[in-house]
């Protein structure tokens, strides 16, 4: 369990595949505080730790990768170079900064626009039309890891939607938002809860 809170962003040091995708991350965590078999959400996939190193501050870490992991992902951020959102598992008694986040990724969304307002920047993201349906103002989604407040949405013909995000400096510095690009591919989850009322809402339909 996670809140979406990133707290470092590593980079994709090493990825081979033999069989599953091997990927070792650097990362600036220390590894004494990292314990093999913990869960770490890289760019929001919930990923299993298998092998650790480096010293504090100039660490490392290793995750095998599914094919299925990948086939549901957004495909750039399993390549060497490529730069995650990092945030360990929640412990009990620590602060919910931002929501509950399971760090199963519902679908890959895309940057449609990206807009300066002032110091922030609104993003407009392209979504599927099976998650359209869990997508409302003012609701929460995580977007690569992040958590996020959806600002509006707007519907689109085909079912699909299109909703907008706010971006303070403070959160684009801190994570990969900053470096995104109109037509990059994001990994998306909606809010549990949402998920949950739509759940029950189709069972009384």
């Amino acid at each position: 369990m996670f809140t979406g809170i990133v707290t470092a962003i590593g980079t994709l040091r090493d990825a081979r595949h033999d069989g599953d995708l091997h990927a070792v991350i650097a990362c600036p965590f220390d590894p004494a505080t990292i314990a093999i078999g913990a869960s770490i959400a890289c760019s929001g996939v919930c990923l299993t730790v298998v092998d650790k190193g480096g010293a504090a501050g100039d660490a490392w870490f290793a995750v095998d990768i599914s094919g299925e992991t990948m086939a549901r992902t957004a495909p750039g951020h399993w390549e060497e170079g490529a730069q995650l959102n990092l945030e360990p598992a929640l412990k009990l008694g620590d602060e919910l900064g931002g929501h509950i986040v399971t760090g199963h990724v519902d679908g890959v969304g895309s940057v449609v626009s990206i807009t300066p307002v002032g110091d922030s920047k609104q993003f407009v993201i392209a979504a599927s039309k099976e998650l359209a349906p869990y997508l409302a103002p003012k609701g929460s989604i995580t977007l690569d890891g992040v958590s996020l407040t959806v600002n509006t949405v707007d519907d689109q013909a085909d079912g699909t939607c299109h909703f907008m995000l706010n971006i303070i400096p403070h959160t684009a510095e801190v994570t990969t938002i900053g470096q995104l690009s109109v037509g990059d591919a994001v990994n998306l989850e909606i809010d549990v809860l949402a998920r949950y009322l739509q759940r029950m809402q189709s069972l009384r339909s």
